[in-house]
C-alpha cells in the first residue's frame, strides 16, 4: 500500500509540474495581416490566474488592453473599446476558451474546440505544441496555434495564433 501511495504521489507531482501555467510576464506581440503584409508591433504585460482571469495591458501602445474576466471579454485596441459576453457571442467564446486552454496547458481541449490535430514534440530543452486545423475551422477559431515551452521551468516562451481570416499574432514572453 505504501508503494502505491508513493507512485500516486510521484505521478501527481509530475502532473502538477508539467501543468504549471504562465502566471505573469512581459511580452512582445507582432500582428501580421497576411492579405496586406502589414505588421503591428506591441509591448505589454500579461497576468493569468490559471482559471478564467487574464489581463494583457499594453505599454506600446499605452492604454490598450485585452481582459478576460470570467465570461466577459474586454478590449481596448487603438482607442476602440468593446465588451463581449463570451456565452452570448459564440466566436468570442471560442477564442476566449482557446486562449485560456492554451495558457493552462489544456491543449487537448483547445484542439477539440478548433477541429484540430494536436502534436507535442520535445527538442533542445523546449516542448513544442502544434494545434493544426484538420479541415474547416469553426467561426472565430484558429487555423493553427503554436506554443513553445522552456522545459527547465515549463515557462511558455512563445505563442503563435493564426486565425482563419489571415491574421497571425506572435507573442514572445520574456
Amino acid at each position: 500500500m505504501k508503494r502505491f501511495y508513493l507512485i500516486i504521489t510521484a505521478l501527481l507531482f509530475s502532473f502538477t509540474t508539467f501543468a504549471q501555467e504562465l502566471s505573469e510576464t512581459d511580452f512582445t506581440q507582432v500582428k501580421l495581416m497576411k492579405v496586406s503584409g502589414k505588421t503591428t508591433d506591441k509591448v505589454g504585460h500579461i497576468t493569468f490566474d490559471g482559471n478564467d482571469h487574464l489581463t494583457m495591458t499594453y505599454t506600446v501602445p499605452e492604454g490598450d488592453y485585452f481582459i478576460i474576466d470570467g465570461n466577459m471579454v474586454k478590449i481596448n485596441m487603438d482607442g476602440k473599446k468593446v465588451e463581449f459576453d463570451a456565452d452570448k457571442v459564440k466566436m468570442v467564446g471560442l477564442q476566449r476558451a482557446t486562449l485560456l486552454n492554451c495558457l493552462s496547458n489544456n491543449w487537448e481541449q483547445a484542439a477539440e474546440d478548433n477541429n484540430a490535430e494536436l502534436t507535442v514534440t520535445e527538442e533542445k530543452g523546449f516542448r513544442n505544441v502544434l494545434i493544426q486545423a484538420k479541415g474547416k475551422v469553426p467561426k472565430g477559431g484558429y487555423k493553427s496555434v503554436e506554443l513553445t515551452y522552456r522545459m527547465s521551468d515549463n515557462m511558455m516562451t512563445r505563442m503563435v495564433l493564426e486565425e482563419a481570416i489571415g491574421i497571425i499574432n506572435t507573442y514572445e514572453m520574456k
